[in-house]
């Protein structure tokens, strides 16, 4: 018998049959889905994790305590061989929570006839984003219908909520995806820096997915617009941009390196002088929680969840201009009273935030909302 398929230990959901679905995820989705599964399991839910094969290899939802079911999630809407796969993986399931647009699509149609209904759950972590061309309205369709055919919505920020009623979801509520407390350091400052060679120079941490949403096109811009003044920049993360930045960077001799993906995230930032995040949207960056619990000076981008999320503890830029973000890291770098202050506001900042438990018991609450008395 499975992980999470056994006689469940007591508790809030004890018995309970609860499917988590996420598609493809390098990153905050995979990362949100693993840090729920010993607190559903604590709580008695029989819980099993459907998606890709590599999200179970990359975040390890079964050695947590999770039945995990491969599925692939395709990104063609509506794919019948992703619903007949999750509906197959799913069966059973007394309430179903998928996390993503894609995601929710294909558990919206691989839900059972009317008379065996059971509760979806929706999170929302991220906007759909234009560029999408001729395929835009088409993605436009399928984002309110998949929002439409959720139970209840829960949005990682309040913009998310907000397009959430506006699609026509029949409730809503903002859940706060919480960043997993990064374990401390181990090298000190000199160390990483070493490593990475960049000698005295400053030095800026970017952490995110190599993907257009990160604005990482913009970071280059600042740093060509900075010539010799320009920081050190080390980005840490993967994805499909990686080609196109490391040419950028190789042909006009920027002093950026892409690190990939990491596991000493906590030591990088210790070791910066700031973190920026130029992203074009974002709902509860991971990547800022990270920097500000962190005490890491955090330049970022004035967007979607953002503002909400920092407050004045971080420097805040329009998307998408170049000027203003090397203006603001100049500021940063070169001001060690400011610096020393947004480090100190990020801290206390942070300690505001609900934590991975309270978001945790949260969900359970929700659950055990939408699945009434056992019956």
């Amino acid at each position: 018998m499975s992980a999470g398929d056994g006689d469940a230990p007591g508790g809030a959901l004890a018995g309970r049959r609860v499917a988590q679905v996420l598609a493809t995820s390098t990153g905050g989705v995979g990362t949100h889905v693993r840090s729920l599964v010993g607190p559903l399991t604590a709580a008695g839910a029989l819980l099993r994790v459907c998606g890709p094969a590599a999200t179970d290899d990359l975040f390890g939802f079964a050695a947590a305590g999770a039945a995990f079911r491969p599925v692939q999630i395709s990104a063609v809407p509506g794919d019948p061989r992703s619903v007949l796969a999750l509906a197959r993986a799913t069966a059973g399931a007394d309430l179903v929570h998928a996390h993503g647009l894609r995601a929710g699509l294909v558990a919206a149609l691989a839900r059972p006839a009317a008379g065996a209904r059971r509760p979806l759950v929706l999170t929302l972590h991220n906007a759909l984003q234009p560029g999408g061309g001729a395929r835009q309205p088409l993605l436009g369709r399928v984002e309110a219908a998949t929002i439409r055919a959720a139970d209840l919505v829960l949005a990682a920020s309040a913009d998310l909520a907000d397009n959430a009623w506006r699609a026509g979801a029949r409730d809503v509520r903002v859940a706060p995806v919480s960043a997993p407390p990064l374990p401390a350091p181990t090298r000190d400052r000199a160390a990483v820096r070493a490593e990475l060679g960049v000698g005295d120079r400053p030095l800026v941490v970017a952490v995110g997915r190599l993907h257009p949403q990160k604005g990482y096109g913009t970071l280059l811009d600042a740093l060509a617009a900075a010539g010799p003044d320009a920081p050190a920049v080390a980005i840490a993360g993967d994805g499909p941009q990686r080609a196109e930045l490391a040419a950028r960077i190789g042909a006009e001799g920027l002093p950026v390196q892409l690190l990939g993906r990491r596991s000493d995230i906590a030591d990088l930032l210790a070791a910066a002088d700031a973190c920026v995040l130029p992203s074009v949207w974002e709902a509860r960056s991971l990547t800022a929680q990270e920097a500000l619990r962190s005490g890491t000076p955090l330049v970022a981008t004035r967007v979607g969840g953002l503002p909400e999320l920092v407050g004045d503890a971080a420097e805040l830029v329009p998307a998408g201009d170049p000027a203003a973000l090397g203006t603001a890291l100049a500021a940063v770098l070169g001001d060690p009273d400011r610096a020393a202050g947004l480090a100190a506001a990020g801290r206390e900042r942070a300690a505001q935030w609900p934590d991975e438990a309270g978001t945790a018991r949260a969900l359970v609450a929700v659950y055990r909302e939408l699945l009434g008395p056992p019956g």
